[in-house]
């Protein structure tokens, strides 16, 4: 048999990470990830999937992110039965992250299905619910950095550390191939971290591999080479113009990792009197209970105090229940109030969004990646209107972004990176990026002695067939997007939502009923019209 590799996610677009090796032991999965940005894109999620989960023999995680976890609880309801890879405090994050999922799960699908009922529309059903997450959980068997283990029969398997996030892993695979003289060596690199981050040494992994399959979120970028120190300055300098302006300052944070990065920082730059003593709400039961899990691993973690002194601050509000995130409400100046989710598209910080982006004295800041047709991207690409639950909101306030607080790599340090996995006996494949990004950094990489021509841009859903020797074959039948939908910045959705918005404007500014009719009717008549043809 073939040895061969499937790209079901993180083609084509950022996010939902899933990789299958089929081989002659059966078929291994790397990640299994939630999809992320359009409407297009997201409604991925509620498809089948492209294979049957029940022909999956083992599932090996490199980290714990919702966009490479976070379809691990379908995979499983669909009949996936096998062991589930990953680190210790990879297990640790996914014992609440992926219930949190499946709550966010049913609550999207709840409210979506309130206004189904009003319109007339067909009712859906969630991804998946919280009592599918929490089966998974009894599948995960943890794994050590720098340790050979066999997930299944004809592979073993290694992590290396990412410098990602907390537990997060490149993963080397050696593959027995029985036409081949050799395993097939292949890494995955996960999410590559920065060089210089707080909490976690730099990224690393094996060279002289045959395959290399490397994100590439910010390969078309480089940040600023910032320190600690002044990383902090910049922060530093954005929450003094925010909170300058009367109102509150949001932070739309990612509950893992770069909520508990700012937290650090905001509490050192309080403690030293370079921001106001302001009160931080943290409106994020996730981001809570991640919290708690630093400490469980504060031991592997740099620049914490063992107490977790900076995190027990009495300046930090906790606020998990309902009740307590609505009376955030009341505060309408001189607080900082971080929710989630990091890209806006679900979660509390929309409730907050709906309550400040209309205020001129408030200020939203950016700390992350926002992918293409997520709100926060249409936020920070300066749309004037944006629609939240359904109701029209405008942007007034301030919109600010710092993107020195990144975990990921950037172009320099990602071309860095590759280099020191040198030599890659065949192919580098492009993966986890925009189409954009993908393409300078294939220019940059080959400009750093990579041959242009054994770099690949994988779409989603191709396969390739892998050898020793030889280019891999490429296989594209059976795509449930071609590279066009998938890998645009905006859909129909978008473009809709836009239209009325525009559309509301122009009627609010016409002064003539008359007037507003007769627009209206040239509206109808174009339907009609587009209805006939």
């Amino acid at each position: 048999m073939t040895t061969t590799l499937t790209f079901h996610g993180a083609a084509s677009t950022v996010t939902g990470s899933c990789y299958i090796i089929d081989h002659d032991g059966g078929r291994l999965m790397i990640d299994c990830g939630l999809f992320q940005g359009t409407k297009t894109v997201r409604e991925l999620n509620y498809r089948p999937f492209p294979f049957k989960p029940a022909t999956i023999d083992a599932l090996v995680l490199t980290h714990a992110h919702i966009d490479h976890t976070g379809l691990v609880p379908k995979l499983t309801a669909n009949g996936f039965k096998g062991p589930i890879h990953a680190t210790d405090p990879t297990a640790d994050l996914l014992a609440f992250m992926l219930p949190d999922s499946g709550h966010i799960q049913e609550s999207e699908v709840e409210r979506l299905n309130r206004r189904n009922r009003q319109r007339g529309r067909p009712l859906v059903e969630p991804i998946y619910t919280r009592r599918d997450a929490e089966q998974v959980l009894e599948q995960i068997r943890t794994v050590d950095y720098d340790t050979w283990f066999e997930p299944m029969k004809g592979i073993r398997a290694r992590y290396w550390n990412a410098g990602h996030i907390l537990g997060s892993t490149s993963v080397e695979l050696e593959i027995a191939d029985p036409d081949e003289e050799r395993p097939i060596r292949i890494l995955f690199s996960g999410d590559i971290g920065p060089d210089e981050k707080t909490f976690h040494d730099d990224p690393a992994g094996p060279s002289d591999v045959d395959y290399l399959v490397t994100e590439s979120t910010y390969g078309d970028r480089d940040r600023e080479d910032l320190t600690l120190e002044a990383r902090r300055d910049r922060l530093r300098d954005a929450v003094n113009e925010g909170l300058s302006r009367g109102g509150n300052l949001l932070i739309p944070a990612f509950a893992v990792e770069r909520t508990q990065e700012l937290l650090y920082s905001l509490i050192r730059l309080m403690e030293a009197g370079e921001i106001p003593d302001a009160p931080i709400f943290l409106d994020s039961p996730l981001a809570i209970k991640v919290t708690d899990a630093f400490s469980r691993h504060r031991t592997a973690l740099h620049d914490i105090d063992p107490d977790m002194r900076v995190f027990r601050s009495p300046r930090i509000r906790f606020t998990e229940s309902v009740e307590e995130s609505k009376a955030i409400n009341k505060v309408r100046s001189g607080a900082i109030i971080m929710a989630a989710s990091g890209m806006c598209d679900a979660g509390r910080i929309r409730h907050h969004l709906k309550n400040h982006l209309w205020r001129r004295e408030a200020c939203v800041l950016f700390v992350g990646y926002q992918a293409p047709g997520s709100l926060g991207h249409l936020i920070l690409s300066g749309e004037e209107r944006v629609r939240i639950h359904g109701e029209e909101i405008e942007v007034n306030c301030a919109i600010r972004r710092i993107d020195s607080y990144s975990a990921h790599a950037d172009q320099g340090e990602l071309v860095a990176w590759v280099k020191e996995r040198m030599p890659v006996r065949n192919t580098i494949f492009l993966s986890h990026g925009e189409p954009k990004a993908m393409e300078v950094f294939r220019e940059h990489l080959a400009a750093a002695g990579c041959d242009p021509a054994h770099i690949l841009m994988p779409e989603l859903d191709d396969r390739f067939d892998l050898s020793l020797g030889g280019k891999p074959a490429r296989h594209g039948n059976g795509k449930r997007l071609d590279h066009e939908q998938a890998a645009a910045g905006e859909d129909w959705h978008n473009a809709y939502a836009r239209l009325l918005i525009d559309l509301g404007r122009r009627l609010d500014g016409l002064q003539d009923d008359d007037v507003r009719r007769a627009l209206l009717d040239r509206l109808h008549e174009a339907l009609n019209r587009d209805r006939k043809t």
